[in-house]
């Protein structure tokens, strides 16, 4: 089917197309034919031959997001794609998981769409203008196939000026209180309403199972605590005490109330208010020592400008948990910054990096099963997890 839009592209980006790579910058358009609007469909031409159609946008560096080499971008093909992505899951998980990935992006072969899974809600959050544009056609995808599937809320999170999120129901019933999922076999709370993100950061289920395995016997620090995840598996894999550190009071809260759901007594464990930092700084002090710490803090590196700030700062910051570590103990450090691979991420865990010799590395892990990335695009492999022992 012909378009009203087209551009060429540079040699570079059109073989990057070829191989699967989703993204056109906007330094990489050629000749532009027609007049898009944000949203608007555009045919990506070698000479004359079509090779892929994406949705443009008009004001994002990030000009084109590809979403397939011949089926125009419309209704039907928004069906196929969900109705592909929600098969998957459907493989993944039995009822020991209600909360995880059901739409996962480029990595789904839907640019710009994330839909989670809380057990009866469901949370889409849409990145970018020009999928923005398309809300009504994936809505209509999305919730007959969510609704036959348990769904009875569908939730639209979005980015607000100033970084306000706003949550509101496209679908179904009223929410008007958190969500009550299990991981794992293990209940806990999510705030689909006010959490960070959709609620949860669900790519970090199998890590905090790994670090509940890990935690028997052990004290364990969960720095960048937020909702408690990993401090909730640790108690529950028999830690002795879980030290939980978090600048929100607000998480502590919601971490507290999902120790009570899953069977523990948070007052056996601690939950601190304060920055990272301030708090290993002062440990240190104290020749305060911990047998396990994770250490899972937001992205470092927002863009590929940011890395060597981000890297010295990874540096900074698992010399100072280090400097807290027990004597044979374990750390866990994490990085969710796409800029960041896993080579340089682990050189900043390193012997020079640390101070230290007699940690080795033991496991190197990525992305999990509902968190699909794509070959050629290597941005996708965004999550590291490496475990030290």
């Amino acid at each position: 089917m012909a378009t009203a839009h087209s551009v060429t592209i540079s040699r570079g980006a059109l073989d990057a197309v070829r191989r699967g790579h989703p993204w056109v910058y906007r330094e990489q358009l050629g000749k532009l034919v027609g007049s898009p609007k944000t949203g608007d469909e555009v045919a990506i031409l070698d000479g004359s031959e079509v090779i892929a159609r994406g949705l443009y946008d008009a004001s994002s560096a990030l000009a084109l997001r590809v979403w397939t080499r011949s089926a125009p971008i419309s209704g039907p093909l928004f069906e196929t794609r969900v109705k592909r992505a929600l098969a998957k899951r459907d493989a993944l998980f039995d009822d020991r998981t209600t909360a995880y990935r059901w739409i996962h992006g480029e990595g789904d072969r839907m640019p710009g769409v994330v839909v989670d899974r809380y057990a009866s809600v469901a949370v889409l959050r849409l990145d970018g203008d020009a999928i923005m544009s398309r809300l009504d056609m994936i809505v209509a995808a999305l919730w007959p196939a969510a609704r036959s599937r348990g769904v009875r809320s569908l939730l639209l999170r979005k980015t607000e000026k100033a970084d306000t999120e706003k949550t509101t129901l496209l679908e179904g019933e009223e929410v008007t209180s958190d969500c009550v999922v299990r991981e794992h076999g293990v209940s806990f709370i999510v705030d689909v309403l006010r959490g960070q993100k959709t609620g949860a950061f669900l790519d970090q289920r199998d890590n905090r199972q790994r670090v509940g395995a890990l935690a028997r016997g052990k004290s364990v620090l969960n720095l960048f605590s937020y909702a408690g995840g990993f401090s909730l598996h640790a108690a529950l894999g028999g830690a002795t005490r879980v030290t939980s550190v978090d600048v929100a009071a607000n998480a502590h809260a919601t971490a507290q109330a999902s120790f009570r759901v899953a069977g523990v007594d948070p007052a056996k464990h601690a939950f601190v208010t304060s920055d990272a930092y301030v708090f290993l700084d002062s440990a240190k002090r104290r020749n305060e020592r911990w047998d396990l710490i994770v250490s899972d803090p937001p992205s470092f590196a927002p863009s590929e400008k940011a890395v060597p700030r981000a890297l010295a700062a990874y540096r900074k910051l698992h010399r100072a948990c280090v400097d807290v570590l027990a004597e044979g103990g374990g750390f866990c450090a994490s990085s969710c910054s796409s800029h960041i691979g896993a080579a340089r991420f682990l050189q900043t865990l390193d012997d020079a990096s640390l101070g230290r010799d007699d940690l080795s590395l033991s496991a190197m892990v990525g992305h999990p099963d509902d968190h699909p990335t794509l070959p050629a695009w290597p941005e996708g492999a965004y999550l590291k997890f490496a475990v030290l022992r």
